[in-house]
């Protein structure tokens, strides 16, 4: 089968590897799908993650013209505090900002994951709770100034330095790291038994 991730960052590409590890010869293609990710005033953020996901990997179909009968895979993740949606920061005061809010408290990882093949699209919700530890001013500037909040949602990385902060996690570690391993081997089977 011709998979495609509809992303380019490294996180996912090992984690996709991973979900295809029982597959013989699971291999798969790599395209940068640019989206406007700009959430609807009436939508939830459940259902901004999902239709994300849905849109990344529709774009990603689009740049794969290539290919032969590709399956495509997109995924996105957002961090939800008290149904506000914490995306990537914009510069250092935002990132600090957004880590001054998570400070002490839980909030909710929410990574949506969807399949298509331009005639079917499959997908999955994964939502994770994080408890975050009492972050001191120091604590937030040393990690800002180390650059690795910048690009994340949530302004944290759980898999790096930002896992320091993480006092406990109740759900799916793979999912707050940026793909969920569980549903996205569910839709990789799913797909397969359509073909």
């Amino acid at each position: 089968m011709a998979w495609v991730l509809a992303s380019t960052s490294p996180r996912r590409k090992e984690l996709l590897a991973q979900a295809g590890f029982s597959q013989a010869d699971f291999s798969f293609q790599l395209v940068a799908p640019d989206i406007d990710e700009t959430p609807w005033l009436t939508e939830t953020p459940q259902q901004y993650v999902c239709r994300l996901a849905v849109e990344k990997a529709q774009a990603g179909l689009a740049l794969s013209g290539h290919i032969i009968a590709p399956k495509v895979l997109g995924s996105d993740t957002i961090v939800v505090l008290n149904d506000q949606i914490l995306g990537k920061p914009i510069d250092q005061d935002d990132a600090k900002r957004m880590l001054t809010l998570l400070s002490g408290k839980t909030h909710e990882v929410m990574t949506a994951v969807a399949l298509t093949d331009g005639e079917q699209t499959f997908s999955r919700l994964c939502r994770t709770l994080v408890s975050f530890c009492d972050l001191s001013a120091a604590d937030i500037d040393a990690y800002v100034a180390s650059g690795e909040p910048m690009d994340k949602a949530g302004a944290y990385g759980i898999q790096a330095l930002g896992g320091c902060f993480v006092q406990s996690i109740s759900g799916s570690y793979s999912a707050v790291v940026g793909l969920p391993l569980v549903e996205t081997r569910e839709l990789l089977a799913c797909m397969m038994q359509q073909t």
